[in-house]
């Protein structure tokens, strides 16, 4: 098997592991899907061009969760994100509304928690990250990862009592 056919086999499983969570957490960052959406296909070719050696799948995962942290937090230093929605979207979030309900008031809240906190809900709970992939995916402690949830889950309740 050629390099290239083995290269295109490798992109092609990590993209399709990886795809819809690195989505997720951009989402969280940016708020509008083509934003995200940019970001994701940013990250892809990131990987492909510097093409990165990696100790295992935990540090390939680790990589692509910090570059596209990274790459959301340069796009709204690059630009102010936008603060008009489109008449697409607003037919989108009224249906995402109806359909999820209470879950679209957890996506929203969780939109307005620090980022700190946001990440670590989202990769422990959304995602299924134990504490520990958690803390080595954001390249911090254990413990850190267990307060930045607690606090987070603090954060989201109070949040989402507001709304009530």
């Amino acid at each position: 098997m050629s390099i290239l056919h083995k290269r295109k086999n490798d992109f092609d499983s990590v993209y399709n592991n990886y795809a819809d969570i690195l989505l997720r957490l951009s989402l969280s960052y940016v708020k509008h899907r083509e934003d995200a959406e940019d970001v994701v296909q940013d990250v892809f070719v990131s990987y492909i061009n510097s093409s990165p050696n990696f100790f295992d799948e935990d540090h390939r995962r680790a990589w692509l969760l910090k570059v596209t942290m990274n790459k959301c937090r340069d796009l709204a230093r690059r630009k102010s994100i936008r603060q008009s929605v489109s008449l697409d979207e607003i037919g989108e979030i009224a249906n995402e509304d109806e359909v999820y309900g209470e879950t679209a008031e957890l996506y929203s809240a969780l939109g307005n928690l620090p980022e700190q906190y946001r990440v670590a809900v989202m990769l422990h709970y959304f995602e299924g990250f134990s504490v520990e992939e958690t803390a080595k995916s954001l390249s911090v402690s254990v413990s850190a990862v267990k307060m930045r949830l607690s606090r987070g889950r603090q954060m989201l309740k109070e949040l989402l009592e507001k709304e009530v």
